[in-house]
């Protein structure tokens, strides 16, 4: 289902200095999620640190990439649950076996609250979880309490 979602103009965005350096990667592979987080993310963050991967290898190219200079790696990953080929489950026991990434927060995004799918998060290392859509409230709110 897709959400009509109105673009903030300029004076209306809600960036927040605090979360305005954030480097973000966003692991989604649906594009109407994909676009209603990117947007809840340009209202709190600058878009110009929000990296949008489709799948878990894209995620984990674009993790190598940045990897080059430690300080370019992100400050936080938005990880969907359910990703085709690698799940996001598969992705994140991957990230958090490899030493340059397993200290790196991240958050799983999920469409239902499936509690064995949210305790095995927990269990590889997951610091929460969202359920989509995701609304601004609660996104403010985990960063609030990761940053």
């Amino acid at each position: 289902m897709s959400a009509a979602i109105q673009e903030p103009k300029s004076s209306e965005a809600k960036v927040d200095k605090t979360y305005q350096n954030l480097k973000i990667l966003l692991v989604e592979d649906n594009p109407d999620d994909a676009d209603l987080t990117k947007r809840l993310l340009r209202r709190i963050c600058l878009d110009r640190d929000i990296f949008l991967a489709a799948d878990a290898e894209e995620a984990l190219d674009c993790l190598e990439s940045l990897s080059k200079e430690e300080s370019d790696l992100p400050d936080l990953i938005l990880l969907d649950i359910k990703l085709p080929r690698l799940s996001g489950m598969e992705l994140l026991e991957r990230l958090k076996a490899n030493p340059k990434f397993r200290c790196i927060p991240v958050v799983m995004l999920t469409g239902s609250l499936v509690s064995k799918h949210v305790q095995k998060s927990y269990d590889l290392g997951a610091v929460t979880y969202l359920i989509k859509p995701i609304s601004e409230d609660e996104l403010v709110m985990t960063l609030s309490c990761l940053i």
